[in-house]
């Protein structure tokens, strides 16, 4: 029997994509050898990247002029990477501070550029109208969803300059408009896959600007002039991923992932609400769909919840050490029963010990 997994990631998989894999793991499409065998540079292999791509085009609705590269070191990397391919050293950028990964991004950031942080939060987002904005700013970057304190943007924020966005939360878990971004990037192990690959999705008149010191692996030209094949990719995760598009597609696509996670998330924002014994610390017209963040109001029980819980089959709650408290990540990958098993032990847990 398989657990219900509120991991932030790496995170619950779909059982069918899990089961497919299983059964194609020796022998991938007539083959005779496992797909994490092959050479990425064979036939086979490019159909798998192609199908890949062309199956995220459609469901996450990315236009014509957006190049998709599947990359290394997942997203932290690209808290590099974006300023080497969009900046010189003197330039200038904006930053909003939501939280832990927005200062993760503003700190590597500053290593390589200027970096102005236009507003400081940490259980929501500052109004638009109080960012301190530079107008020299080359690019406004935003982290679209704190996964430590479940802060997430419900929508672009409106701006003149490229919106560059970590969505390694959010991505695929509702329907986006894309060209609201110039460059939206997302490791894996949430909504896409397993760990070992990230994708940037990337307006192409902004590729071609990296400093010339810039390592291949980390230029978006070197990706996009190879399709993301300038040495040997990580293939059992593209692979993977390409069975997760597929079984969103299957699902109804992310329109219907959305309709899916936003019910999910209100099941459990609902209970936190309407308790005594529990609590969530995050302005409510931000909360996150993907992690739902949570705290006793008695401490001393954290223990004890986090005991029972695992027993129950409901694993990996504890909230994130920087922040504390219980975290449930309820991915596209988490059933609509999983939310409900956890709701019911919630009110379990709060009869017993209130």
């Amino acid at each position: 029997m398989r657990a219900f997994n509120f991991s932030a990631g790496p995170a619950m998989l779909p059982e069918a994509v899990m089961r497919k894999a299983q059964a194609e793991f020796l022998n991938w499409n007539n083959t005779g050898m496992s797909v994490m065998e092959m050479s990425h540079r064979s036939k086979e292999f490019m159909e798998v990247a192609h199908h890949m791509e062309a199956t995220l085009r459609e469901i996450m609705g990315i236009p014509s002029n957006y190049k998709v590269l599947f990359v290394h070191g997942g997203a932290s990397l690209q808290f590099a990477g974006v300023p080497m391919n969009l900046t010189e050293a003197d330039d200038v950028v904006d930053y909003v501070n939501t939280g832990v990964w927005s200062q993760k991004a503003i700190k590597e950031a500053s290593r390589y550029v200027n970096v102005n942080e236009v507003a400081k939060a940490e259980n929501s987002i500052p109004a638009p109208e109080t960012w301190r904005l530079s107008p020299e700013a080359k690019y406004l970057h935003i982290c679209q969803n704190e996964t430590i304190t479940g802060v997430e943007y419900q929508s672009a924020p409106i701006s003149d300059k490229p919106i560059i966005s970590d969505f390694s939360s959010t991505v695929l878990s509702r329907p986006i408009n894309v060209s609201d971004y110039g460059v939206i990037y997302a490791g894996a192990q949430k909504n896409i896959g397993p760990a070992g690959l990230a994708i940037v999705v990337v307006r192409e008149d902004l590729i071609g600007q990296a400093r010339s010191d810039t390592p291949n692996l980390m230029n978006w030209q070197t990706y996009n002039d190879n399709e993301s094949m300038f040495n040997t990719p990580a293939t059992f995760s593209w692979y993977l991923a390409g069975l997760v598009f597929d079984w969103i597609k299957e699902q109804g696509g992310v329109d219907a992932m959305g309709e899916i996670n936003q019910r999910k998330s209100k099941k459990l924002y609902d209970l936190i609400d309407a308790s005594e014994f529990f609590y969530n610390e995050v302005d409510p017209s931000v909360r996150s769909w993907m992690n739902v963040t949570f705290k006793l109001k008695n401490t001393d029980l954290d223990a004890a919840f986090l005991e029972e819980s695992k027993a129950a089959g409901l694993l990996s709650l504890k909230g994130h050490k920087a922040y504390g408290g219980m975290r449930a990540s309820i991915y596209n990958a988490m059933p609509e029963e999983g939310v409900d098993a956890l709701v019911q032990f919630m009110k379990n847990f709060e009869a017993k010990y209130a």
